[in-house]
């Protein structure tokens, strides 16, 4: 087993790491205490080409593998979770899931767009089906003349709602044959133009971290869509979510691990110059162990997200295994290792580490969403332990 980074790999490390800390570092703290989106940032982004990091070439994008997408996610995460997660929806949950279940006309309208920078989001959740989706209420019904669906509803925890141009979001078609009879019968996934009539942003949620990322509620109220904007026809959407669950949840491991490393670097620092009892912290055996499992842990999830990063690529270029379980493992051990390294770092930097002068304090709210979205650490043992039995 090979375990050296590739050069384009080390490249795309170096890139991404440069933009964080020149262009994220410098605003993210007010970002935070604001609630402002990176729009500027986004835009200094684009000039990187990475947006397009899941799109085909012939429509305009610059694709990568998939241990390389994890990389830049994870060095966007070390220094601004928001920003990583912002990424990880437009080019994960909302361009990849066109990029493989879209048909020509779907690719050739939105993929040059997404490539070009407009916004993706996606979504799923509702106030009364977040981890429970089939449970989702939101309707559809086809028009009297088939042209377009008509949709009413609102979805809930939208990251990237209030920016997105295009929204990959599922309701149910009342006219299935499976409505009503499925739990998830008549699930469809519609790709939404935020100019779509009918269409607005709703509520945005005050939240404990990632709080540069907006989340919004989206309302539909008789919103009209195409049909040409319905992937792979009526009632074929929930096997598209799920299967779009398991490629964001190995983004969603990979911002848990760079927010663990952006913890962890920021502890080691402080353990250096910080002296206690006649010498710097970072000599007490203390502070030594946590430093040693924070490294090791870290070093941990980084080989399981890597891991599931790569099978992921297997599947999909060569018909490997699915790679829910490997993905559900990473989300689950990166997840738990970002809140217990963040948490750690607080009580490295002692009465400082509670307060907003240091960053440990911003990676310790963040982590906690990588603990809940894409499916609960709950959810994810249930995950692995049916793909063992």
């Amino acid at each position: 087993m090979d375990f050296k980074a590739t050069d384009e790999q080390d490249m795309i490390r170096e890139m991404v790491r440069d933009f964080a800390e020149t262009v994220l570092a410098p605003t993210v703290e007010h970002r935070d205490k604001t609630q402002t989106p990176p729009s500027e940032e986004w835009q200094q982004f684009l000039e990187l080409g990475l947006q397009g990091v899941t799109v085909p070439e012939k429509y305009g994008g610059m694709p990568v593998d998939d241990i390389s997408e994890s990389i830049i996610v994870e060095e966007l995460a070390r220094v601004d979770p928001s920003f990583s997660v912002m990424f990880c929806v437009h080019v994960g949950l909302c361009t990849k899931t066109i990029a493989l279940h879209g048909d020509d006309y779907q690719k050739e309208t939105y993929l040059p767009r997404l490539a070009e920078g407009d916004v993706g989001a996606y979504s799923l959740s509702e106030a009364g089906a977040g981890t429970d989706a089939a449970a989702m209420s939101c309707k559809a019904k086809l028009s009297e003349d088939g042209t377009h669906y008509v949709l009413n509803g609102e979805k809930m925890w939208v990251t990237n709602g209030a920016q997105a141009e295009i929204i990959v979001l599922f309701a149910k078609d009342v006219d299935h044959p499976d409505y009503g009879v499925k739990r998830h019968g008549g699930t469809t996934a519609f790709i939404i133009d935020s100019s779509f009539e009918g269409f607005s942003v709703g509520k945005k949620e005050d939240k404990l971290g990632i709080r540069s990322s907006d989340t919004c509620t989206l309302v539909l109220e008789n919103c009209k869509v195409p049909v040409e904007n319905i992937i792979k026809g009526a009632g074929n959407g929930f096997p598209i979510a799920m299967n779009a669950l398991d490629n964001s949840r190995i983004g969603i491991a990979a911002q848990a691990l760079g927010i663990a490393q952006g913890a962890y670097e920021a502890s080691l620092k402080y353990a250096h110059e910080r002296e206690a009892f006649g010498k710097p912290i970072a000599h007490h055996q203390m502070i030594m162990g946590i430093l040693a499992d924070m490294a090791t842990r870290i070093d941990a999830s980084r080989h399981l997200v890597y891991k599931a990063s790569w099978t992921k690529q297997q599947h999909y270029e060569h018909d490997g295994p699915r790679h829910t379980k490997e993905a559900s493992m990473a989300k689950l051990f990166a997840g738990d290792t970002a809140m217990w390294v963040s948490e750690r770092a607080i009580q490295v930097h002692g009465g400082y580490g509670f307060t907003k002068e240091f960053p440990v304090e911003r990676f310790f709210r963040d982590a906690k969403i990588t603990q809940i979205y894409e499916g609960t650490q709950e959810v994810q043992r249930i995950v692995v332990a049916r793909s063992l039995l």
